[in-house]
């Protein structure tokens, strides 16, 4: 791990540049630890597939200082408890209509349209961290024969929903936005949501199963949506 200074209130802490869940789980750890030892104090807490964030407030007592807390800090005895997520299913459509990307892929890969649909909603995927848009839930898991580069010229208009996969990491586009990733399908669901009490249902370290559906279950699923009586399918986890 290396400690340094970002800016001039804030230390960033490094992992090994991997997406590994041992490495998310430290981080995770570690993040709660420094939540629960700072509570009063002014600071946030941001982090990314292998380091964490802290920016403080004017009154933190310098670099060295505050390292040497957050080192002592990390090497304490544990005492958080087995964590506890959620395992979310999510709907998915992998209709030629949605899958602007996937015939691409097939002939790239040298695989069927059912085969790679079925490689990618096999596997159980970890949410590592959420962004660059708010509800952007980046996915560990993408199995390896699946691996796609990103478009060496992003679209400017991605539909809401898109399901797509960027180098070994696979995602849902929350809404309308620009982006490089490749489209194989599309979700109903909404990923971000102001006016619920948790924008974003999803949290770092939970899981997402991705269930494929017709178009017609996906019209379906739609409207209830839109007519906020659909109840997303999970199940509590614990780690």
């Amino acid at each position: 791990m290396k400690y340094k200074s970002f800016g001039a209130h804030s230390i960033l802490v490094e992992w090994p540049s991997k997406i590994d869940e041992v490495i998310l789980k430290d981080i995770l750890n570690f993040k709660e630890k420094i939540l629960q030892k700072f509570h009063k104090q002014n600071i946030q807490i941001n982090h990314a597939y292998n380091s964490l964030l802290i920016s403080y407030n004017k009154s933190n007592k310098g670099f060295n200082h505050e390292t040497t807390l957050l080192q002592d800090l990390y090497a304490s005895k544990d005492t958080h408890q087995k964590s506890i997520f959620k395992l979310w299913k999510i709907p998915v459509c992998y209709d030629n209509s949605f899958a602007l990307d996937l015939e691409l892929i097939s002939l790239e890969k040298g695989l069927s349209k059912s085969k790679i649909i079925q490689l990618h909603s096999e596997p159980i995927y970890t949410v590592f961290f959420i962004g660059f848009l708010p509800g952007f839930l980046y996915l560990g898991g993408l199995n390896d024969q699946l691996y796609t580069p990103r478009k060496a010229t992003p679209r400017l208009d991605i539909v809401k929903g898109a399901v797509a996969i960027g180098g070994h990491q696979t995602g849902i586009y929350p809404n309308e936005s620009p982006g490089g990733w490749n489209i194989i399908g599309n979700s109903p669901i909404n990923f971000f949501d102001v006016n619920k009490p948790i924008p974003c249902f999803a949290s770092a370290g939970d899981k997402i199963k991705f269930i494929p559906v017709s178009i017609d279950e996906y019209h379906s699923i739609k409207k209830l949506v839109e007519l906020d009586a659909y109840e997303l399918e999970s199940e509590v986890m614990h780690g």
